[in-house]
């Protein structure tokens, strides 16, 4: 493995455990930069959204000229540009993950579906529109021990590498870590096994800088309830933590961040002492603390993103339900979330459906300290999702 550009840098530690505690609403100043039209714009973006030079790059997993989902930039005026259109399906289908960008301002990222066997892609787009298929996996139907269904976002090294992780496939079709150098040859890091090791991975690896690899699984474990595991640069695997159930969390979907004395966080789908997720800190010995617990209803309720964190060690997220719980269905259009170090959580915003609903992806930060995510729905008459923009 080579050395990985752009390791996460030092921030300020959490104190103790705090569990649920009262949520005060602080609605923080919003507004939509872009509702997504459907059709052959674009519709429903899940990942989060990458930033190069002064355009935001992201994808769609429906919208374009086939339905087939997108790659699309979105400028500081608010005009939005598709880049891409999946169409063939062997150019890749259906993206979930957001972008990773070069230093030529070339975007790498993968598709959930579509390539030669319709297992997913791992793909390259230059600024001007030009899309290669890097990686089809599956290239041996029905013998996909290469990994199929991607719906992690990648990472890039400094001779060029991406890493990721599949869902499925591997040696036991539960999932594999991956890289994929330049030239298109793609390597099967680990396959996970099923049993205590994790399975199904579906959220995106991050790296230390002696080119450790973190990463967490859905299934899994001691308790089949998920993973946070450590795949060393010589390739040997680890479980750092298995999710028990009940109030330690449990299904961990989302990517992990890094600080810099080696604590690990993230949230949980679901668990926590009410059911309804967590947000987690993992200690390097191995000791978890859970930071949240969501109650559910306008609390919120499944986290899905990753966490962003400030300077101050204030934790940033959304979560895919709750909030508003008169709007989409009963169900809540989700909301986005602070949580202060002393484990005090606030509300930032409540989405009400025509202003977006199931934010999804995780939120980018600015240098002025204000957020930019994306609504997978919501957003008017066309409900295709959203940007908006978060101000505190």
């Amino acid at each position: 493995m080579s050395n990985i550009v752009g390791a996460t840098g030092k921030c300020v530690l959490f104190g103790g455990a705090v569990l649920a505690m009262a949520v005060p609403s602080q609605a923080a100043k919003f507004h939509v930069l872009y509702q997504f039209q459907g059709g052959t714009d674009a519709s429903g973006p899940i990942g989060g959204l990458t930033k190069d030079g002064k355009l935001l790059y992201g994808t769609t997993y429906f919208g374009g000229t086939n339905n087939l989902g997108t790659v699309y930039a979105l400028a500081k005026d608010g005009t939005e540009s598709v880049l891409h259109s999946f169409g063939s399906g062997s150019d890749g289908a259906d993206p979930e993950a957001g972008l990773v960008a070069d230093a030529k301002g070339n975007l790498y990222g993968t598709t959930y579906n579509g390539g030669t066997e319709d297992r997913g892609t791992v793909f390259k787009i230059t600024p001007k529109g030009h899309e290669t298929v890097l990686y089809s996996f599956c290239p041996n139907y029905p013998h996909c021990t290469d990994g199929f269904n991607v719906g992690s976002s990648l990472i890039l090294d400094s001779k060029g590498n991406l890493y990721g992780t599949t869902y499925a496939g591997g040696a036991d079709s539960l999932g594999t870590v991956f890289e994929v150098a330049p030239d298109g040859t793609e390597t099967v890091l680990y396959s996970f096994k099923g049993g205590d090791d994790g399975a199904d991975p579906s959220a995106g690896l991050i790296v230390d800088a002696s080119g450790n690899f973190y990463g967490t699984t859905y299934d899994g474990g001691a308790s089949d309830l998920g993973t946070v595991f450590e795949l060393a640069a010589n390739g040997t695997e680890s479980v750092l933590y298995s999710f028990k159930g009940g109030s330690d969390g449990e299904n961990p979907v989302a990517s992990l961040i890094l600080d810099g004395q080696g604590n690990l966080y993230s949230t949980t789908y679901s668990g926590g002492s009410s059911g309804h997720g967590t947000v987690f800190k993992l200690a390097p010995d191995g000791t978890e603390t859970v930071l949240y617990t969501f109650v559910g209803g306008s609390d919120g309720t499944s986290p899905d993103s990753s966490l962003a964190m400030d300077k101050k060690g204030n934790l940033y997220s959304s979560t895919l339900y709750g909030g508003n719980m008169t709007d989409c269905g009963g169900n809540g259009c989700g909301t986005t979330f602070k949580l202060a170090p002393d484990g005090t959580k606030t509300i930032l915003h409540a989405f009400a459906g025509s202003d977006g609903a199931q934010p999804s992806g995780s939120l980018l930060a600015g240098k002025k300290g204000e957020f930019i995510g994306t609504t997978y729905n919501g957003g008017g008459s066309t409900d295709s999702g959203v940007i908006y923009e978060l101000k505190k």
